[in-house]
């Protein structure tokens, strides 16, 4: 698979993912299933009947950050990294492998806006 550093994933951090999840399936019809593990709610959506870019909802619980952003699949996280910085920019979350082997950053461009980068794990 080529990665070509498409939108593919986006995600909406929400103190109450049930109403969020309300407000988003009422308003786009999307649905949503539940994935998340160790007490966080994370549920996912195809967002656009197959014809969009897929994302999810985090609970961030009471008092946590609320935001939406979107993500870049590209081919290398550190790559990428070295390169925003270069190019101004700056890490907000630094580069984490979860336990699928999934490989993400979050990046403040040079304004200050929240972008996300991921690596999907090796085949």
């Amino acid at each position: 698979m080529t990665i070509s550093n498409a939108v593919t994933w986006f995600e909406i951090g929400a103190e109450r993912p049930d109403e969020a999840q309300r407000f988003y399936g009422e308003l786009f019809g999307w649905t949503f299933t539940e994935v998340g593990a160790g007490g966080v709610s994370y549920r996912t959506t195809e967002g656009g009947a197959g014809r969009g870019s897929g994302g999810a909802i985090r609970g961030t619980g009471e008092g946590g950050p609320r935001y939406a952003t979107f993500f870049v699949e590209v081919p290398d996280v550190a790559e990428t990294i070295r390169r925003a910085e270069a190019a101004g920019g700056k890490v907000h979350v630094p580069a984490k492998t979860n336990a699928a082997g999934l490989t993400f950053a979050h990046l403040l461009d040079p304004a200050g806006n929240h972008i996300g980068v991921f690596s999907p794990p090796a085949a």
